[in-house]
């Protein structure tokens, strides 16, 4: 399969113009350092996270298309997909309907409940989860959106980078977490198109996309990481697999360990609050370079890393206050 093209990013720029949140992009703390890690904050996208992009751009794709059923449309999801496919649905006056695993965290499925989608919890995996969508599609006539493996979804993904790139012109690498590998395919086609190295960054216990990319083909892996609700795809999209691939990406692996103090890093030093899924592409610049357990910088290198959404529940991270 042909990965995400940069014409499939910028007609997907132009569909969500004025749809969705323009990302936020804040610069190294401290003053100057080597290298310089930007942070890009799609973490306060609408719905929490980057998927809103995709949910936008594939409603609107297929409403321009006249593909759009009366049945609505239908998603699997671990969570954030659904909510922005939710949300998107709610937007354009849709029926959407959600399956989720049962496991899903807690917040996530209190917040489907505020944008009016029919929700249905199955098994403990979204692979489950995945299966009774596609069931229900086909009973239905509902339109089934796919939480990444879709080429609408990815072009959506990728107008973040789009957006980043207007921000930092001289930027060297973006750094992504990836789960099905739809945000990372979209990214990586932007990024090849104006020079940009992308990072591709997963568990090492879920890592769809770099046994895909050992494998040469997409193979079926083991989910089981803290970032498993957002990151924990079983198999990964071709798509992705074509866009790692390209000389330009880059795929690496990290523990959860780092993935806890990345996103612990984030609250004493910036006072942000992502997901265990977003944190996992800053971990990458936290495993002391080795080619197994992360990403080291070159001197002057200049890095955008994603945080890609915040939809959890901050309690692990602040502390009761028992100063008195």
């Amino acid at each position: 399969m042909q990965p995400v093209s940069y014409d499939d990013v910028k007609a997907a720029t132009d569909r969500v113009a004025g749809l969705v949140r323009p990302v936020t992009v804040v610069p190294p703390a401290g003053g100057a350092q080597d290298p310089q890690v930007w942070l890009a904050l799609e973490y306060m996208q609408y719905t929490g996270s980057f998927k809103a992009r995709g949910a936008q751009n594939f409603i609107t794709a297929h409403r321009a298309a006249g593909t759009l059923p009366a049945a609505g449309v239908c998603i699997a999801s671990g969570g954030n997909a659904g909510l922005a496919c939710a949300w998107a649905a709610q937007q354009q006056g849709l029926p959407a309907t959600v399956f989720l695993p049962r496991t899903a965290p807690a917040l996530k499925v209190r917040k489907l409940s505020g944008y009016g989608a029919r929700l249905r919890q199955v098994g403990t995996q979204y692979a489950e989860a995945l299966e009774a969508c596609e069931e229900f599609a086909a009973e239905t006539g509902a339109l089934a959106a796919h939480a990444y493996a879709d080429p609408y979804v990815s072009a959506g993904a990728g107008t973040l980078m789009e957006e980043i790139h207007e921000r930092i012109p001289d930027l060297d690498t973006v750094v992504v977490a990836v789960g099905g590998g739809g945000l990372f395919a979209g990214v990586a086609a932007s990024a090849r198109h104006h020079g940009v190295r992308t990072v591709a960054v997963e568990p090492e216990n879920c890592r769809a996309l770099n046994a895909a990319w050992e494998a040469g083909r997409p193979v079926d892996v083991g989910v089981d990481s803290i970032a498993a609700d957002s990151l924990g795809a079983r198999c990964t999209w071709p798509g992705a697999l074509a866009a790692v691939q390209h000389a330009s990406a880059v795929s690496v692996l990290v523990g959860d360990e780092q993935i806890t103090a990345a996103r612990r890093l984030l609250w004493d030093e910036r006072r942000i609050v992502v997901e265990h899924g977003a944190s996992t592409a800053l971990a990458a610049l936290l495993g002391n370079g080795d080619a197994a357990r992360g990403y080291r910088p070159r001197p002057g290198e200049k890095v955008a890393v994603v945080l890609c959404g915040a939809n959890t529940d901050p309690g692990d991270l602040v502390a009761p206050d028992t100063a008195g």
